[in-house]
């Protein structure tokens, strides 16, 4: 499959019709749509401006470029956002096939309407009417061409692209309305908010100490190269930035969405984490910042956890990481979280284990003598399993290839075992 010919859209989506399908069953099984959308969207990396959770490539014998990673992840991103704020169960094929046509003209009508610089025509120079999905890939194609940024930098890519993630949050509302003009121009209108208000939340962010770090003031530089702000704009963001703001004055979401507030809460993480370090007054920052927006510390802690464990996750795959100092101070501060939530759910680990006879054999075996190759990947996948019962992790997902053997069973609480075998 080649994604820069004419038909990617269709063949892609034939491809990945079983994810698809396995979003329905969060419906049925009545999973809060934004927190099942944040599920699927955050270890992508897509909210972060990257498109590194593509690990497949439709079988093509060469993976696919970057640009081609982050124009699927757009795609799949808005079908699923269609998906899981559908408002009643899909049961079965045929419904599925007729939700996905209708988004995909939704696709087309949201960016016809809500992105001018994107207009495309409905109709060939023949005067044929173009198809949905037609309209929809070449409107794709043009998305993502306007917000390409090659640079290999991490924070360069995060303020370039991130802002994809608005796209899937305002075309969840959009696909709600009919579209008229007075609509579009609405929707027009909190696009521009939206994008600025990002601004705020990094120069709230950036002054939580007081002091403006040069990789924050750095931050600031890509962000006003990565969007299309006007003249005054730009101008106005960087006084923002020199001043501060506080977190009253910034036009965040306190009563509706909640993947909208995660989303405003981890650029704040992100700007402040950008030296690789939570401190005191940070800390007190981002705290306050979730109070204003509803949030508990839970909310935080798990967005602290989240973000940690995307960077862990990919860690050779963003290049601004690669230092061997900055990555044990990272998994030392992940680790401690994750070793905290598993000790606050000592009994609930223990029943699931115990549950698993598969896993019982495997561990009286592993006290007896050594596991094979193929035991000890069994019995991390046991592990994994047994850890996403956890409330904490229905929502943000577990680092599976940082978390190996040796270090799951490093996170679990102490004499675990002991307790395991004499219940």
């Amino acid at each position: 499959m080649k994604l820069s010919e004419k038909g990617w859209l269709m063949k892609y989506l034939e491809f990945r019709k079983e994810l698809l399908k396995d979003l329905t069953s969060e419906i049925k099984n009545g999973a809060h749509p934004d927190q099942s959308l944040y599920r699927v969207i955050q270890p992508t990396g897509l909210m972060y401006g990257q498109s590194i959770g593509v690990d497949h490539n439709g079988n093509d014998s060469q993976p696919w470029a970057i640009k081609d990673r982050m124009k699927i992840l757009l795609a799949e991103s808005l079908i699923s956002s269609s998906l899981l704020f559908h408002d009643k169960p899909i049961k079965n094929e045929d419904e599925l096939s007729s939700v996905i046509m209708k988004t995909l003209e939704n696709i087309g009508n949201f960016y016809n309407h809500v992105f001018p610089e994107l207009s495309t025509p409905t109709k060939t120079l023949f005067g044929r009417k173009k198809t949905p999905i037609e309209l929809a890939e070449k409107i794709l194609d043009k998305r993502i061409d306007y917000s390409e940024e090659l640079s290999q930098n991490f924070w360069v890519q995060f303020f370039h692209n991130s802002l994809l993630f608005l796209d899937i949050f305002i075309f969840g509302q959009w696909i709600h309305t009919n579209a008229d003009r007075i609509v579009a121009d609405f929707f027009k209108y909190e696009r521009e908010e939206l994008r600025f208000s990002v601004v705020k939340v990094m120069a709230a962010a950036a002054h939580a100490n007081t002091t403006i770090e040069p990789e924050e003031r750095k931050l600031l530089e890509y962000f006003l190269q990565s969007t299309d702000l006007t003249n005054e704009r730009k101008k106005e963001a960087v006084k923002i930035f020199e001043d501060g703001i506080d977190i009253e004055e910034i036009n965040l979401p306190t009563n509706n969405s909640w993947i909208l507030k995660k989303y405003f809460l981890e650029i704040a993480i992100l700007t402040i984490w950008s030296d690789k370090k939570v401190e005191g007054d940070e800390l007190d920052f981002l705290k306050r910042l979730c109070a204003y927006m509803g949030f508990g510390e839970d909310d935080l802690e798990n967005s602290l956890m989240a973000i940690e464990g995307f960077v862990l996750e990919h860690w050779n795959e963003l290049d601004y990481l690669q230092n061997k100092q900055d990555f044990q101070q990272v998994s030392e501060q992940f680790i401690k979280r994750l070793s905290k939530i598993t000790d606050n759910n000592k009994n609930r680990l223990l029943k699931e284990v115990q549950a698993s006879d598969e896993l019982m054999q495997l561990l009286k075996k592993s006290k007896s003598g050594d596991l094979t190759d193929e035991e000890k990947v069994q019995m991390h996948k046991h592990l994994i399993v047994v850890l996403k019962t956890i409330p904490t992790f229905t929502i943000i997902s577990l680092p599976q290839r940082f978390l190996t053997l040796p270090m799951l069973l490093k996170i679990l609480p102490a004499n675990f075992f002991a307790e395991v075998n004499s219940r």
